[in-house]
């Protein structure tokens, strides 16, 4: 778990304007929950996050909490393993989340069928209902990657109807995307805790 200090500034993939829209709801903690196929690039994602080395990730196995704590406001984030084994516990790490943010291998095209079936069940799960929901065109550095804009059409995301919804182009392993997709949770995060 990372809490840096209160003197320390906050790790460089979270900007200064990511706190300023996220202090409207100060003292409040905030769930976000990162979910995905094995191998999609989540734990590498939520070590950029966490301005950690990325060189040595292994598969999780159960999950991994990265919190972020700055001027009264906590972000944690709960990346939980995608192997097949370990997908029926998904379930129990829903209540209470404030955003989910879905990790798409974009260059592994064998299995957009398989991602897309997870995808439509987390949609459809009661505690998840409403929850704003960021799908992470993940690898885009690789030349073999499917556009969002491919991916997005595959999954029929236009059809979703009951939250608000992004997908993001983003590398975790060059941190190119990750910021503008951040952006767009906490904006969102931020309006659904104001209803």
């Amino acid at each position: 778990m990372i809490l840096p200090s209160p003197k320390s500034r906050a790790p460089a993939s979270f900007s200064a304007d990511i706190y300023a829209k996220l202090k409207s709801a100060p003292e409040q903690e905030v769930r976000i929950l990162l979910l995905g196929l094995d191998n999609g690039g989540k734990t590498t994602l939520l070590k950029q996050l966490a301005s950690e080395d990325i060189s040595h990730i292994t598969p999780t196995q159960g999950f991994n909490i990265k919190s972020v704590q700055s001027q009264g406001f906590k972000l944690n984030v709960w990346d939980i393993g995608g192997q097949r084994k370990i997908r029926p516990y998904w379930r129990n790490y829903f209540e209470n989340t404030d955003a989910l943010i879905y990790v798409i291998d974009s260059a592994d095209r064998k299995r957009f069928e398989e991602t897309g079936q997870e995808l439509a069940e987390l949609l459809d799960e009661e505690k998840l209902s409403g929850v704003p929901v960021l799908i992470f065109a993940n690898k885009q550095d690789l030349l073999t990657a499917a556009p969002a804009s491919e991916i997005a059409e595959g999954l029929n995301l236009h059809t979703i109807r009951d939250r608000m919804w992004q997908i993001q182009s983003c590398s975790a392993l060059t941190g190119e995307g990750v910021q503008d997709g951040m952006n767009w949770v906490c904006k969102n995060i931020t309006a659904k805790k104001k209803q």
